[in-house]
């Protein structure tokens, strides 16, 4: 039976300055199943940017709190942040060091044994069909490539949960399902990935099940054959169209 690594529990967020408050996140609340690619949908400005931040703690939740294995974490950040990889829409590698330079970057900051470290790196390199770009500075890599080094570098210490933000925006089709083989892996690892996404496509059929957020609070959180069985359509992308709309 799946139990939930991650619970949220009332999260809100405001953001406020002398003439405005808005209300990004309102008394959101699901869990979230170890072991599962999760799915984060929504229009812009629905709140998923912001939700993931606060999980990945990036930003502090205005109200509410998030259990990761039953204990709040921000009664111990540290702990929980060792047990995150986080791999940022906006690509953020050191310009200034080779792909294993990066990787193993990674793995100093997370205190990890040197020797250890190597090792890792090593296999994530093979893992990702990066040996042969291992002295490459990142400047000199495709997109695609970048992202693998990006997942790469976020899987270095070994974390239980991984958030994928946007991990296959603008790249090409073909190099988008070889990303896809990658993300699934991860799941076959035992990982639990947290997947925002605005590719409907990649959502269905990465995802054991999705959370739709709209204007700030839960639509709904079900899996893709739920869905599909509930509105008797046969695309994701044609159930989030309808859903979007009736809002």
């Amino acid at each position: 039976m799946p139990y939930p690594i991650l619970e949220i529990k009332n999260v809100s967020k405001t953001y406020k300055d002398q003439n405005h408050v808005v209300h990004a996140l309102n008394n959101v609340s699901f869990d979230i199943h170890a072991g599962e690619i999760f799915g984060l949908l929504g229009v812009n400005g629905a709140g998923k940017t912001t939700l993931s931040s606060i999980l990945a703690t990036v930003h502090p939740a205005t109200a509410g709190d998030v259990l990761f294995n039953g204990v709040s974490i921000y009664k111990d950040l540290y702990t929980y942040r060792k047990a995150l990889g986080l791999c940022p829409q906006i690509q953020n590698l050191d310009q200034f060091l080779n792909v294993r330079e990066n990787l193993v970057f990674a793995g100093r900051y997370y205190l990890m044994d040197e020797k250890e470290i190597q090792t890792r790196v090593d296999e994530l390199l093979h893992e990702f069909e990066l040996t042969r770009y291992s002295n490459f500075d990142v400047d000199k890599l495709s997109g695609g490539t970048k992202q693998r080094v990006l997942i790469a570098r976020a899987l270095v210490h070994k974390p239980q949960i991984v958030f994928l933000d946007e991990p296959t925006v603008g790249l090409d089709p073909d190099i988008r399902r070889k990303l896809w083989t990658h993300i699934q892996a991860l799941k076959n690892q035992g990982i639990t990935v947290v997947l925002t996404t605005h590719y409907l496509d990649e959502a269905e059929i990465l995802s054991d099940r999705v959370c739709m957020l709209s204007k700030g609070k839960v639509l709904l959180v079900e899996s893709v054959a739920e869905l599909k069985s509930k509105h008797k359509l046969d695309r994701l992308e044609d159930i989030f169209l309808q859903l979007t709309e009736q809002e």
